[in-house]
């Protein structure tokens, strides 16, 4: 509301962060913006600026809405060029003239400084063509240091006729000095029950006690329940299960390598190491939620009374390690190591301290 409120006023933001949970909308959100502010045939509701989402500059904003095939296309772009040419070649999304979308570059899956020349190219040097206000989306907040330092300079003088807004699952990962010159808008998750309410009418074919994990899974995230392909997760939670058991209970070193030895390098296992991290991280932040007495607030419900056992006898202090562990083992992965190793040692480590 407060953001259709400053385009009615035509003061929109020169820089912007959009924070809030994987899966909260923040990219949808983002594309909506660049689509009001653009619209070729704009109306109101509640008074507000809309857009009508079928002109030319809002069909071509909204082209860009499926981010992960068209990052996937050009990846695969990248990959057909000479190797001199892909090594200097950085990945971006431009389905309009006035917007750049910016993702993380595989395989370390960080925002790069290449990248961010570009975005500084294209902010000083080609003002908008065809839109009122060009707009430029970096999809994540993980910079190299490099890069970072170079979008500060770009956020100390923005130009009048650009608008940068980077999301951010958690802005803390931003320099301070750029949350400083940017407006923050945070986007709030919804309670449990509202989502599973809303699955049992959008996805109809998940069981009620399927709805109700993927509502706690989904955090608070409408996209993400929407989304979330729990047939994975389940798979991917086994292999994290088989980790902690190893580390909480009596050491399995084979089960645990012949869990862990189908995490290998390279960008296409990228996302199922990801998937294992993040189920990982579930378990542990319920773990947690335990050990603070606030067993209600679990996310992974159908494993309620394994996790009570799990439990017994954890500190606050291992649990903490625990995820200090899972951190290391996800800058690994920008660093591109192997991560059937990083992944083995994450779990000893944690044996030794249990």
């Amino acid at each position: 509301m407060r953001l259709r409120e400053s385009m009615r006023r035509g003061r929109f933001p020169h820089s912007l962060v959009l924070a809030g949970p994987h899966g909260a909308g923040k990219y949808t959100l983002a594309l909506m913006l660049a689509q009001a502010v653009n619209c070729l045939n704009p109306g109101e509701s509640e008074g507000l600026p809309d857009f009508c989402g079928a002109c030319s500059n809002c069909a071509r904003i909204g082209a860009a809405a499926n981010l992960d095939a068209l990052v996937d296309e050009a990846v695969a772009a990248r990959e057909d060029l000479r190797e001199t040419d892909r090594r200097d070649t950085r990945v971006l999304i431009q389905t309009h003239p006035d917007l750049l979308v910016i993702p993380p570059d595989p395989p370390q899956m960080l925002i790069k400084v290449g990248q961010v020349r570009q975005a500084i190219h294209a902010a000083y040097y080609r003002p908008p063509v065809e839109a009122r206000r060009a707009f430029t989306i970096f999809t994540a907040s993980a910079f190299m240091k490099e890069a970072a330092n170079s979008l500060l300079k770009l956020l100390e003088e923005p130009p009048e006729h650009t608008t940068l807004i980077l999301l951010a699952e958690n802005p803390q990962e931003l320099l301070p000095t750029i949350r400083s010159r940017a407006v923050m808008h945070r986007l709030d998750a919804l309670p449990a029950a509202e989502i599973e309410a809303l699955l049992a009418r959008r996805r109809p074919e998940l069981r009620p006690r399927d709805r109700a994990l993927a509502a706690r899974l989904a955090e608070g995230a409408v996209g993400r329940a929407l989304t979330l392909d729990l047939g994975a997760y389940l798979a991917s939670r086994q292999d994290a299960l088989i980790v902690l058991r190893n580390a909480l209970a009596e050491p399995d070193h084979s089960a645990l390598f012949r869990a862990t030895e189908g995490y290998r390098g390279g960008a296409e296992d990228q996302e199922k190491t990801v998937n294992l991290l993040r189920a990982l991280g579930s378990l542990v932040e319920d773990l947690l939620l335990i050990v603070s007495g606030a067993p209600s607030l679990i996310r992974n419900l159908d494993l309620a009374a394994e996790l009570e056992r799990m439990a017994e006898g954890l500190t606050v202090e291992w649990i903490d390690g625990a995820a200090r562990a899972l951190a290391q083992v996800e800058q690994g992965m920008r660093r591109n190591l192997l991560r059937s190793l990083s992944l083995d040692a994450m779990a000893v480590s944690l044996e030794r301290s249990s």
